[in-house]
């Protein structure tokens, strides 16, 4: 149940390109997008790409994609597969190859000038996506095929569907006046959803908590001063403390620090992000967002947004959607409530004469873990620098795939953070290169996920090999010491390699189908990584003090079995609140008199959500839903988890964690096929039934 966005955010605007003032023009010559890249692997040439180049290379591309679909509409050759549908998926080659990078750049080390020039591209850039989508003549060429579709193979039969639905949701079967309008609510949304996503950015790094006086450390451990410190100095702020609203600054203060008034003012400083009234304010932008995904909606024949993105889904529903987080509510809400009485008895026991806040849950739950478990995450984490728990998801992908790793020491990287691997197959081929990049910094926005710069398909008989990256914001070294992550940091690591992998083992022949899953399945091959990470058969293999090399010990393992249903209720409930959040927007009829405020507090009221906790993520900053992907979508994680909680048994069952012979199922049915399966089956194929809810239960201690 992590933080991931496996797709870049242009493939919503360029479909088939990707399966994902203005600046001086450049001579061609000197445009490294206009030549062939002579790098290791065919990667972006990250040192000679310069902001001055993305612009001419967008413009180019769609002008060259342009060219490329009125050749195929203008064929005089009735239409087939191969001169529309096949041809379609190639084009926009040019335009794939920069979207990639600048739109991946623009998360992961952005400036003020490529977010204005995402805001000045995005209208045309939508436009471009429009004027394919929305193009008669292409339709009826491609409505052509589908309709004798039956005598194709199988993949071609498969992208021949999947490109028809594509059409049709984005409004093909309109007429012009609607045509006209779709166009607008288009264009709207892309500006806006980057506007949202800037906002949190500005907010998030605009927050700093500077501490001058030792008094204001006390509670906390060294290591968090370390950082603190270190983090000062980077700031220009020498023999000061610095925390910010970034979780690996901020989570470790609310877990330790005695002083209750600073927890809550760096909390506040996570919660009212986009919600200062400020020129970040994202409220207003919220009321637009939503209200033009429900015309949208409505344009395209749905009751809501919701239904048009379900519609594709596994979920199928939002009654269906809502029926399986209200089961899981009803199951956490009890334990999330048992959970904060317990805090409470503590503050009382202690003296205290105030009620438990949000902003006291992290350091209460320490507190309560530490007495009940004796076990404390600063115990915890020399156990897992970051290079060992690199090594063990190494490891793990090579006991269970044959995969093996080599760094690549010449290769272009876009920050001195980041750095490749080459990986190979269990049969010492290549198979993919591997961008990792770990810490925070003000040019990358918060959380963690996995994209790519190139997907895997087939060209002209050549299997191309997909440039995977995955970005994180961990907790960064102090000193000479190397990255110690706690428990959810290793988590999210497995959970983003998970998806790594899934992009490593596609294997079609189309780029729209690479990938192509529904989004409440996609969180299945990340989160299912997760379960093997804390499991003590692999512990021993990889969590070993960074110092003395010594193996995590037989009892810190036990401790960490023991604690593991500790907090759930808080983790699932914090979790649910937010997905059920993201459907009450969603699921709106008519959104005209909306107060973002009011209409989260309404509908954290109706399901109960006690006042100590705060959905995981509140209206103003939640960008998976506002400027991410997740739209009528954060639900995913928890439907995914019926599905990964269940997978992960069948290797329990097996008696061999490492079970080579399962893993390759899961390999060649649920990792490989990408689009050319429906969701469903694929789970079944590996399962041999449909899923159940029982496992997820069971891991939660929900059960």
């Amino acid at each position: 149940m992590k933080r991931s966005f496996i797709f870049p955010v242009m493939s919503i605007l360029i479909l088939f390109s990707m399966t994902a003032c203005g600046p001086d023009s450049t001579n061609d010559s000197e445009n490294p997008f206009f030549v062939e890249w002579d790098t290791p692997f065919g990667v972006p040439p990250f040192d000679k790409i310069e902001f001055e180049h993305y612009q001419p290379a967008l413009e180019e591309g769609m002008k060259q994609q342009k060219a490329e679909i009125d050749s195929i509409v203008n064929n005089a050759d009735a239409p087939t597969f191969e001169n529309t549908v096949a041809a379609l998926d190639a084009s926009g080659e040019l335009l794939s190859k920069v979207s990639s990078v600048f739109y991946n750049q623009l998360s992961a080390n952005t400036n003020d000038s490529m977010q204005q020039l995402a805001q000045d591209m995005a209208p045309s850039m939508t436009q471009h996506s429009d004027d394919i989508m929305l193009n008669e003549k292409l339709f009826e060429r491609i409505k052509t095929v589908y309709d004798n579709r039956e005598s194709l193979e199988y993949e071609e039969q498969r992208l021949t569907e999947i490109t028809y639905t594509d059409f049709v949701r984005s409004g093909a079967l309109l007429n012009e006046e609607d045509k006209k309008r779709l166009r607008e609510i288009n264009e709207k949304l892309s500006v806006l959803s980057l506007q949202f996503g800037d906002h949190v950015m500005a907010d998030n790094n605009s927050f700093q908590m500077i501490l001058e006086s030792e008094e204001d450390l006390v509670g906390l451990p060294q290591s968090v001063i370390d950082a603190a410190a270190e983090l000062a100095t980077e700031n220009d702020l020498e023999g000061k403390w610095l925390f910010t609203a970034d979780k690996p600054s901020m989570i470790p203060f609310l877990q330790y620090s005695d002083r209750r008034d600073l927890r809550e003012k760096v909390y506040s400083g996570y919660f009212m992000r986009g919600d200062y009234g400020n020129e970040n304010d994202n409220k207003d932008v919220i009321v637009q967002i939503v209200s033009l995904r429900l015309e949208r909606a409505k344009l395209l024949g749905y009751e809501n947004h919701a239904s048009f993105i379900l519609d594709r889904n596994m979920s199928k529903k939002p009654g269906n959607v809502y029926d399986l987080l209200m089961q899981i509510w009803d199951a956490a809400l009890p334990v999330a409530k048992a959970e904060r009485d317990e805090m409470q008895k503590m503050i009382e026991s202690e003296g205290g004469d105030f009620e438990l806040a949000t902003w006291d849950w992290w350091y209460y739950a320490e507190k309560i873990r530490k007495e009940k478990y004796d076990l404390d995450e600063e115990m915890l984490r020399p156990y897992f620098a970051l290079e060992n728990v690199r090594e063990g998801i190494f490891l793990l992908t090579n006991k269970l795939y044959g995969l093996t790793y080599k760094k690549i020491e010449d290769i272009p990287v876009y920050h001195e953070d980041a750095y490749a691997y080459e990986v190979f197959d269990n049969d010492g081929s290549h198979l993919a290169v591997l961008y990792m990049d770990f810490h925070p910094r003000a040019s990358k926005r918060g959380g963690a996920w996995c994209t790519s710069y190139r997907e895997q398909h087939v060209k002209d008989g050549e299997n191309i090999t997909p440039v995977v990256s995955i970005v994180m914001n961990f907790t960064s070294p102090t000193g000479d010491g190397p990255a110690l992550l706690n428990l959810d940091e290793v988590l999210t690591f497995f959970h983003e390699f998970g998806h790594a992998v899934h992009c490593f083992f596609s294997d079609v022949t189309y780029k729209r189908l690479s990938g192509f899953v529904p989004r409440d399945f996609v969180e299945l091959p990340s989160q299912v990584m997760e379960h093997w990470a804390l499991h003590p058969e692999m512990l021993k293999l990889y969590a070993k003090h960074y110092e003395t090399g010594e193996v995590i010990p037989d009892e810190l393992i036990k401790k960490i079995e023991e604690s593991s249903h500790f907090n759930q209720g808080f983790m699932t409930v914090e979790y649910l609140a937010a997905s059920l959040l993201d459907m009450d927007y969603h699921t709106l009829e008519d959104a005209s008199d909306l107060d973002v405020i009011a209409f989260e507090n309404a509908a954290m009221d109706k399901i109960g959500l006690i006042k100590e906790i705060l959905p995981r993520y509140r209206s103003t900053y939640f960008n998976h839903i506002f400027s991410g992907g997740y739209s009528a979508g954060y639900y995913s994680y928890i439907w995914s988890e019926v599905l990964d909680s269940d997978v992960f048994e069948a290797f329990v069952e097996s008696g061999d964690l490492f079970n080579k012979e399962l893993a390759e199922k899961f390999r060649k049915e649920i990792l490989a096929p990408g689009g050319l399966q429906d969701a469903l089956d694929m789970f079944v194929s590996f399962r041999g039934r449909e899923p159940q809810v029982d496992a997820l239960l069971r891991n939660r201690g929900l059960k």
